[in-house]
Order: structure tokens, then C-alpha cells, then sequence
């Protein structure tokens, strides 16, 4: 898939968590300017701020044309009957503006804490996502059917993730990756499933300082998330670029850092991969506060 006008979403969007510390008025004003500044979506994180479904609400009724994504609904937060017919609602409330992303699926069957707070056991991920799948796909339908039907993609990284996504969806999401992933997911996934990338981005000529907090940014994955770690282990990374801290080379595959050239690279680097749409997640000093100089810089990427 290579034209725009397949998937709608156009090559570029933005990625952000930091809707979840503005006020719903803050957040409807920034909507509007990132719609206004042409880019193709909004990508919208879940984590303990606004649940995904009301999120994406705020989000599109602030709008008049632009994709919202979830980026992604944690489907441990809620149930395939609750997801779905949310799903169906923003579907028709919003006609083809609405993508669901899926995931935060866990891969053992133990009790896990999440910031604290004990979440109930899952079993493996491929599995799991493919059961929350049929649940969701068995929900009888009991008012408006939307139409277009909205449209789903996967928090895939692993091989077999990334087939399910091909196969039970529209395609996957892809979070935390380097270029090299997008070649491999293209070729797991072949030619037709969207495949839509985030990547983080620092906007600073000061290549000091903007490698510090790309650095900050992947120890807190690599550290955390032990499906991130997973996934740059499979990509060749080792211990050497893991253990004590990430490496240069960890860091500079995963954070484009400099001035606008070096994201419009990156950005053409994932696109000439085989990437349909690539989604930026603009890093700051202050991850609550909302990025609008950058976005506004990185706007031209849009067009």
C-alpha cells in the first residue's frame, strides 16, 4: 500500500500521551491546530489519564477531518463487549475517522502490577489477542451498524504478531522500532496491510543534550517493558547495548534527534521500508506538556 488515498491517513501524524495532563478544553484547541496544520492523524497513548474510548472521543468531536487513532486501547483495561461497542459508536458518531489500535497484552500467565495496581493474569500474547479478537467480532449487533466499518490494527512487534495483524485485521501499529523492523514487518505482513509506525523524535541542534533525553527515553523502555527489550534483542541488539544504560547505537535507532532534516530522513527511511504512514512522538524535557512549537515545525513533513 503506497497511496495516500488507500488508507487516509496520509505519510505523517503525530503521536502524544500528553493529552492526558491538559484540560478537555486544552486538548479540543491543540486537536484543532494539529488537523489545521495538515497532518494525517492524531495517535492518542492510554496509561491511567482519560480511558482510550473517551480520549478518541474528545479528540474527534474537536475535528472535522482528521484520523483518530488509539495508539494504543489497552485491552487489559476492558472488555471485548465494552471495546466493541465502543468501537461501533465512535464508528458511527464519526464516519471513517475512527482507527482502534489494540494491545498491552501480557505473555505469562502470573498476576502483574501495572504502576502499582494488580492486573489479573492473561495467557500468551498471540493467543490471548486472537480470543479478545473473536469476543469482539461475536458481540451481537443491537443498534446502528457503522459505515463504513471501523477499521483495527495490533501492537505487533514479534513475527507472529505481526502475521496476526495481517490476518485478523487491518494491520499494526508498530511502537518503539527501528527502520529495520519496518523491512521485516512489510515482509511478514506483504504488501497490502497498513503498516503504521511510531517514531520518537527530538527536536534539538544541541546533539548533546538531545542524545541525553532520546537516552532517557530508551532505558525507560528497554527497562520497563521486557516485549521492547525482546523485540531490539531480535533486531541483533545485545547485552552491550542494553545492560548499564543503552548504547549510541540503541539510541540512534530508535530516536531521530537534530533539527527537521534528520526526522524528514527518518521518516523517508520508514516509508522507503515499506511503512505507509509514520506517526511522531515529539520528546520534551517535560513529557506532560504539549509539544505545539515542535508540531508546528514538523509540519511541513505532513504535506
Amino acid at each position: 500500500m503506497t497511496d495516500d488515498a488507500r488508507h487516509g491517513l496520509g505519510r505523517v501524524g503525530v503521536w502524544t500521551m500528553a493529552f492526558d495532563g491538559q484540560p478537555a478544553g486544552r486538548v479540543r484547541e491543540a486537536a484543532a491546530e494539529i488537523e489545521e496544520l495538515g497532518y494525517g492523524a492524531i495517535w492518542h497513548g492510554e496509561a491511567f489519564g482519560r480511558d482510550s474510548v473517551g480520549q478518541a472521543w474528545l479528540l474527534l468531536s474537536s475535528t472535522r477531518r482528521i484520523t483518530v487513532a488509539s495508539g494504543i486501547a489497552n485491552i487489559a483495561f476492558r472488555d471485548p463487549i465494552a471495546m466493541a461497542t465502543a468501537e461501533r459508536t465512535l464508528g458511527d458518531a464519526f464516519p471513517g475517522r475512527y482507527l482502534l489500535g489494540l494491545g498491552g497484552h501480557r505473555v505469562d500467565d502470573t498476576v502483574h502490577k501495572l504502576d502499582g495496581y494488580p492486573m489479573p493474569a492473561r495467557g500468551r500474547a498471540v493467543a490471548t489477542m486472537h480470543a479478545y479478537l473473536d469476543s469482539m467480532d461475536a458481540v451481537p449487533h443491537h443498534g446502528p451498524v457503522p459505515d463504513p466499518a471501523p477499521r483495527r490494527v495490533l501492537a505487533a512487534l514479534g513475527p507472529k504478531m505481526l502475521a496476526l495483524s495481517g490476518e485478523r485485521t487491518w494491520g499494526a501499529h508498530p511502537y518503539f522500532v527501528p527502520v529495520e523492523h519496518t523491512v521485516r514487518a512489510r515482509q511478514i505482513m506483504g504488501p497490502y496491510a497498513f503498516l503504521g509506525v511510531e517514531q520518537a523524535v527530538v527536536l534539538d541542534t544541541d546533539l548533546g543534550r538531545a542524545r541525553e533525553l532520546a537516552r532517557a527515553h530508551v532505558g525507560a523502555y528497554v527497562t520497563m517493558a521486557a516485549h521492547q527489550e525482546a523485540n531490539v534483542r531480535r533486531l541483533g541488539f545485545g547485552d552491550e547495548d542494553i545492560t548499564g544504560g543503552p548504547s549510541d547505537r540503541l539510541v540512534d535507532a530508535i530516536v531521530a534527534y537534530g533539527d527537521v532534516e534528520v526526522v524528514h530522513e527518518r521518516v523517508r527511511q520508514h516509508l522507503d521500508a515499506g511503512a505507509d504512514h509514520v506517526c511522531l512522538q515529539v520528546l520534551t524535557a517535560d513529557p506532560t506538556a504539549l509539544p505545539l512549537p515542535e508540531w508546528r515545525e514538523l509540519a511541513a513533513l505532513a504535506h
